[in-house]
């Protein structure tokens, strides 16, 4: 039953994006654009005016007393944001803060449904204690209960907290409270306004769809107006090419002071997603491999194993966040193996919501990456020197 709802939500999303994205042709998909345009034009008013409210001070931000770098995008997924995140977390950790991300987990297993109704009926706040995904030595959660990239960050980094909560607010309080941290990281956090105090804004715009279809949700992907992107403090270009010239002098017509710091995800190495083992880039080269994904753009994934020279007879992509059965991935492995595959590739962030398979006729391996900065390594060390003494 779980698995059923779980396949409608997901055919309704790929649906609604190839409607947003024009993929979809036709009368009907057309009426629905119009829908979904003067939807979009009701959102920005909203978003907007729900900025206002912030700014006038009839909504009230919270001041925890801490440095406070809230990582996001000015649009809907796809932007490579857990990788940069990461090197913030590492960065920081490194110069000797002490670092909590607070992430809200997205599609990490809900609060029981009677539990979060009661609190809302009586006007109660919600006191139970943020998912502790990593206390900083041990990982104490799975990926379903925190979500992939919690799950993902707390895996790749030693010596830093990671917690879940929807309430960035309460979960810096006990991050503070409880682990006595002094820089928290917000995970996607770039709309989350009501955390204030000593903060430091990061957008990150994809060179390859800088603004998505240049429309507001749900026309569009893009969460606020461009005009928005004033707020930011430093701004990132991922998967730079480095012909981004056009996209430097639009962003700086929309920010003239923030820094412009431009970096690609890079290759590290393959780990077997079940046994740990490690094996160089080059071990793909001149093999026959084929790809599995639940990302937002698997294009991108795809293409970075060409690079390095794997001849790719298969690929099978999945909704992003999409959560694997057992079935999928034989069916992933035996299609493969049909096409002549030697391995099946994966990203990290799919694999860490792999099951446990009892046979294995193909060598599963994920692709561990990070990031690398291309242009603006000055900006970015000095960004990290302002976090950390101010």
């Amino acid at each position: 039953m779980r698995e059923n709802f779980r396949d409608w939500i997901e055919a309704l999303e790929t649906f609604g994006r190839e409607v947003i994205s024009e993929e979809r042709r036709g009368k009907r998909a057309a009426i629905l654009r119009g829908l979904l345009f003067g939807s979009s034009k009701i959102y920005t008013v909203g978003i907007k005016f729900y900025r206002f409210l912030y700014n006038v001070r009839i909504l009230r931000d919270t001041t925890l007393g801490v440095q406070v770098i809230a990582i996001g995008n000015l649009t809907w997924g796809g932007t490579g944001k857990t990788p940069v995140v990461e090197k913030f977390a590492r960065e920081l950790r490194d110069e000797g803060r002490n670092v909590a991300i607070l992430s809200r987990g997205y599609r990490s297993k809900p609060q029981p449904f009677h539990v979060w109704l009661k609190n809302k009926i009586l006007f109660r706040e919600d006191t139970t204690p943020p998912r502790i995904v990593s206390d900083g030595k041990s990982l104490l959660l799975d990926s379903d209960m925190a979500g992939d990239e919690p799950y993902m960050l707390a895996s790749n980094l030693k010596d830093v907290v990671v917690l879940v909560d929807k309430d960035r607010v309460k979960s810096g309080r006990y991050a503070i409270e409880k682990y006595g941290c002094d820089t928290l990281l917000l995970d996607d956090g770039f709309q989350n306004w009501k955390l204030a105090g000593r903060r430091h804004d990061v957008v990150l715009i994809d060179r390859q769809e800088p603004f998505g279809n240049e429309h507001l949700l749900p026309r569009g992907s893009l969460r606020e107006p461009h005009s928005h992107l004033l707020r930011a403090n430093t701004i990132f270009i991922t998967k730079s090419d480095g012909n981004t010239a056009a996209l430097r002098q639009r962003i700086t017509a929309l920010n003239p002071t923030a820094p412009i710091i431009e970096c690609v995800h890079s290759p590290l190495y393959f780990e077997d997603v079940f046994s740990g083992e490690r094996q160089l880039l080059n071990f793909i080269r001149g093999r026959k491999v084929g790809s599995l994904s639940g990302i937002a753009q698997p294009e991108s994934f795809e293409q970075s194993l060409v690079k390095l020279g794997a001849e790719l007879v298969y690929a099978k992509r999945f909704a992003d966040h999409h959560r694997f059965s057992q079935q999928e991935i034989l069916n992933a492995i035996n299609r493969g193996k049909k096409r002549q595959a030697e391995i099946i590739i994966t990203t990290q962030k799919d694999a860490v919501r792999f099951p446990k398979l009892d046979r294995r006729d193909l060598p599963i391996l994920f692709m561990r990456v990070e990031i690398n900065i291309v242009s603006g390594a000055d900006d970015f060390r000095d960004c990290v020197r302002k976090i950390c003494f101010r």
